[in-house]
């Protein structure tokens, strides 16, 4: 089966959770037998030649940088498609395009940037691949949360222009696929709502990091709660803000710490630190476990922007005891009160974590189930298997 993946950018390094979704799904899509042919930006830092590849991946990337958010207004795509376009793309995926392919792939709502290009290329045409949505949201319903909860107005009404812009996108690729992909339960329950005749499938991710076989949380460990994450897009900034202005008070006062472990936009963890009494920022890291080793508990304080979050897996294989606010982990096999906290708020979630830092037993009872109901659950080959059953079936 020869595949042509439609993509963003190399997602190597893979710094952020689009790019753990995209770089897996690819890695398990080569490995489950699909030659699969990546068509996006590259990266200047890490070049790759023009045909390169090994083990089922063929790398096809265009010189170039992703466009920012003002050149995107112009744009009729949103900011997350518009800023991958460049003409050198464009070429490069036309020329791909006159090989034959059994499925083309759009990664996202990101790789809205080739739908235009791949409808003229088999306008008319009854034989032509089948083609993928493989979304990572349901963006429309996503995007219009984060718009209406953001505090300040200008750039509020910014984040609604975008939005439409996204929703008319969205239902663009969605009429054009022959079979769609939702991340979670969720979000496929949220194309049907909109269309009950859509084929669409649940791809969670994999996971192909550390798995930690055994840890005992204890005294000698620092009263510390760790949130990892990538800080640069708005919906993660608007929770942290909002989660630090409650808890780092309360935490301070109860002699616990806080630590965001990640990298995010300077301008936004300049503010954060400015304030901050009981909360350290540590920047990109090499090595998340290193942090989590070092804490007690993970925290997963997300009101805003839904979808699956890949670093509670991070979480539930380093084996730490995870609280989070009610909805906000989607896809996992995880219950309340069992191999999860969950709180109604983010003041609910900071009392919560004092109320347990020093609970061993619930704290070791909390880890240990969620690595055992999670166990055989996320692999990456096994997600490409999935992808290739759902082509073939398509």
């Amino acid at each position: 089966m020869r595949c042509l993946w439609l993509t963003l950018i190399d997602p190597e390094p893979r710094h952020n959770g689009q790019l753990v979704y995209s770089g897996g799904l690819i890695g398990g899509a080569a490995e489950a037998g699909m030659e699969t042919h990546v068509v996006g930006l590259g990266r200047q830092s890490r070049p790759r030649p023009l045909g390169s590849g090994s083990d089922n991946k063929v790398w096809w990337l265009a010189d170039g940088q992703l466009r920012s958010r003002l050149v995107s207004l112009a744009s009729p795509l949103p900011h997350m498609a518009s800023r991958a376009t460049s003409p050198k793309l464009q070429r490069l995926l036309r020329d791909r395009l006159n090989e034959h392919w059994d499925v083309i792939v759009f990664d996202g709502i990101s790789a809205g940037w080739a739908l235009d290009t791949v409808l003229r290329r088999y306008e008319g045409q009854i034989q032509r691949p089948r083609f993928l949505y493989v979304s990572h949201n349901h963006e429309r319903s996503l995007r219009e949360e984060v718009a209406k909860n953001h505090p300040f107005a200008p750039l509020r009404m910014a984040l609604r222009y975008d939005t439409m812009k996204v929703a008319a996108l969205e239902r663009r690729l969605v009429a054009a696929a022959d079979l769609i992909t939702a991340i979670t339960p969720e979000d496929r329950d949220r194309y049907l709502e909109d269309q009950a005749d859509l084929q669409v499938a649940v791809l969670t991710p994999g996971y192909d990091g550390k798995r930690l076989q055994q840890r005992s949380i204890t005294k000698d460990l620092p009263r510390r709660a760790v949130i990892v994450g990538s800080f640069e897009w708005i919906a993660k900034q608007l929770n942290l803000s909002e989660f630090i202005a409650i808890a780092d008070p309360l935490f301070a006062a109860a002699g616990a710490q806080l630590q965001i472990v990640g990298h995010g936009n300077p301008d936004f963890i300049r503010k954060m630190r400015r304030d901050a009494l009981a909360t350290e920022f540590t920047g990109r890291v090499r090595d998340v476990s290193t942090y989590m080793e070092q804490a007690r508990v993970a925290l997963v304080p997300e009101r805003h922007g839904g979808g699956f979050k890949l670093k509670v897996l991070d979480y539930v294989f380093g084996r730490m005891p995870i609280l989070a606010i009610d909805g906000s982990v989607a896809g996992m096999p995880l219950n309340h009160g069992e191999s999860i906290l969950y709180f109604r708020d983010p003041l609910a979630l900071a009392r919560g974590v004092l109320r347990v830092i020093d609970d061993f037993d619930q704290l070791n009872g909390l880890q240990e189930r969620a690595f055992v109901q999670c166990h055989d659950s996320f692999s990456w080959r096994q997600r490409g298997e999935t992808l290739r059953e759902l082509v073939q079936a398509a």
